[in-house]
């Protein structure tokens, strides 16, 4: 993952030089490796799942001449983000919101900074959510010259709807810093709870960006199982230079175990882009399923990208993955492999590479994954105490909600 706080690729690249038959013209293959990884000794496979690529050097005749250098993309590929990614300026609740929207006229303090990259899914707490009881709409100029505003109020809506909100912003005196965050929560007869952040803003350096946070506490229809929703969204973008990124996060889970996770992620630094995709499923019942799938491409036209898949219940499954490079003449290189586990100590693994490599053993080796997320339902219930704290309109006797019992649109 990127450092909090700099600009990288979701895996690091090397070029590896290598003479000998079998390597084409260039004798040039692209390898990237993730920074979780597990190595065996010289002329050995490397651990090829979780993002890991297999070692190109191994036994060839021209193993002896391999050289391996950083493969720097417009000397981009692992320098700091050309524009700071500074802390977010997360305050307590009470001198974040009374500071900011009282009666006592003193402005919501500036929030002018980007969101941090590649940091998931915050808690509520990190937030410092505090909406006010009643309606107020103020603003005002601090001694600087910059301006602010807050507002809050309520909406009321069809079976027990209620939607709590307030929204704050302010302005630099020139007009080239602004920045804007909304708060809210929303709940209804049905037990829905809604806790949210919105918020965005530009800065004198030309900066802008856009995050949005949610966590939503629902029934399932058909199960009656409570679930808690986590998600965010954030993009930022330089005003000097071509770089920019975006990333969507997701988190479901309910109360028997079954978990999701997942992710999106796009950015571009100067001449380079890179996509990343990944997700995590847990049945509760001890079956698992992990895949990831990294693609990036430069101006000139060389691309290059690595995937797996691995799935698993009581100790038997299997992992396959690929990695692969397109170079400008459209020449293209790859390298699949695959295992196959027997829930008994024996490994089948199996392989084969454009360049000629190919393997097909058997082994002794344990199998490891992952059975049960490393946070799961008891977490994510002990982190939302806000949300779960959230108090519904009340409910007139002989009143029930109306509940639909459409079939709810899958996650992309």
């Amino acid at each position: 993952m990127a450092a909090a706080g700099g600009f990288t690729t979701p895996f690091n690249v090397w070029l590896v030089t290598r003479g000998g038959p079998g390597y084409g013209e260039r004798g040039l293959i692209l390898e990237m490796h993730s920074k979780k990884r597990r190595l065996f000794g010289p002329g050995k496979l490397y651990k090829c799942y979780c993002s890991e690529i297999r070692e190109v050097c191994g036994s060839g005749k021209g193993a002896d001449k391999c050289e391996e250098r950083l493969f720097d993309l417009s000397k981009g590929s692992r320098r700091s983000m050309p524009f700071r990614y500074a802390k977010s300026r997360f305050a307590s609740k009470q001198e974040k919101f009374f500071s900011r929207c009282t009666p006592r006229n003193i402005g919501p303090q500036s929030r002018d900074s980007p969101p941090l990259q590649d940091t998931g899914i915050a808690n509520e707490k990190d937030w410092g959510i505090s909406l006010l009881s009643e309606n107020v709409n103020e603003s005002g100029t601090n001694e600087d010259g910059s301006t602010w505003y807050c507002e809050s109020g309520e909406e009321v809506g069809e079976n027990g709807y209620r939607c709590r909100w307030t929204i704050m912003g302010g302005q630099s005196p020139d007009g080239s810093s602004e920045w804007k965050e909304t708060w809210w929560e929303k709940s209804d007869w049905t037990g829905y709870k809604e806790l949210g952040v919105e918020k965005s803003g530009r800065n004198a350096e030309g900066e802008s960006w856009w995050e949005t946070w949610k966590e939503v506490l629902h029934h399932d229809e058909w199960s009656n199982l409570a679930r808690i929703e986590r998600s965010a969204q954030k993009q930022a973008k330089s005003g000097t230079e071509n770089v920019e990124w975006y990333e969507n996060w997701w988190e479901k889970y309910d109360a028997k175990g079954w978990t999701e996770k997942g992710a999106h992620k796009y950015g571009k630094l100067n001449e380079q882009s890179w996509w990343e995709k990944w997700g995590e499923h847990y049945d509760g019942r001890g079956s698992v399923l992990k895949w990831t799938d990294k693609w990036a491409e430069t101006k000139l036209g060389t691309k290059w990208g690595d995937k797996w898949e691995e799935r698993f219940f009581a100790s038997i499954g299997s992992r396959h993955g690929e990695t692969w490079h397109v170079s400008p003449s459209n020449e293209r290189w790859s390298r699949k492999w695959g295992e196959e586990h027997f829930g008994n100590g024996k490994v089948h693994k199996y392989g084969n590479s454009t360049s000629g490599e190919s393997w097909d053993i058997v082994v002794d080796e344990e199998t490891y994954y992952e059975a049960e997320p490393h946070y799961g339902w008891a977490d994510v219930v002990g982190d939302s105490t806000q949300l779960l704290s959230i108090q519904p309109r009340e409910k007139p006797p002989g009143i029930f909600p109306n509940i639909d019992f459409t079939q709810p649109e899958a996650e992309e």
